[in-house]
């Protein structure tokens, strides 16, 4: 059963879909020319290769088509930016934390910064308050993805969704 395979032998596949089976390349281009077709190699992998007759032109667009829909279906995850104060009031607070929900929701990372100002540098503890809030807030919808930390006058904290 298991045969000698030459060095000039394919597995072939006819524009039909049935299987001619193993022959050298030669025959193999002569059934495509035949066909009007070409002969593709579409397993090089395989032993023997497998080679299928069909339009290369055609087999070329099909295999273009297909990367640009999977191109279409990736989602870009973007990193969206809030910005707070360490003293920002309960309405505020509120309406940030919607558009928090809202930017996970659509799948993107947000990055929540809190601007010291003056004499707030004082109070990083504010700050971080306010960022422990958020992240109870929002822990059904989002993981911390980088807890938070002080750049300068600002503190960052990077958070993901589940």
């Amino acid at each position: 059963m298991n045969e000698q395979i030459d060095a000039d032998s394919v597995c072939v596949i006819d524009a039909d879909g049935e299987n001619v089976g193993v022959i050298s390349v030669q025959e193999g281009i002569d059934i495509a020319f035949d066909a009007g077709l070409d002969l593709v190699e579409v397993s090089p992998r395989a032993n023997p290769p497998v080679c299928k007759v069909l339009d290369y032109g055609k087999y070329k667009y099909q295999a273009q088509k297909k990367a640009n829909e999977a191109r279409k279906k990736q989602k870009v995850i973007e990193v969206k930016e809030i910005k707070m104060r360490p003293g920002i009031d309960e309405h505020d607070y509120q309406v940030k934390m919607r558009s928090v929900r809202k930017f996970l929701d659509h799948g993107d990372k947000v990055k929540m910064t809190i601007r010291f100002r003056g004499r707030e540098m004082a109070h990083q503890e504010l700050g971080m308050k306010v960022l422990d809030r958020v992240r109870e807030d929002v822990d059904e919808l989002a993981k911390v993805e980088q807890f938070p930390k002080t750049e300068g006058r600002m503190m960052t904290m990077v958070i993901a969704p589940r």
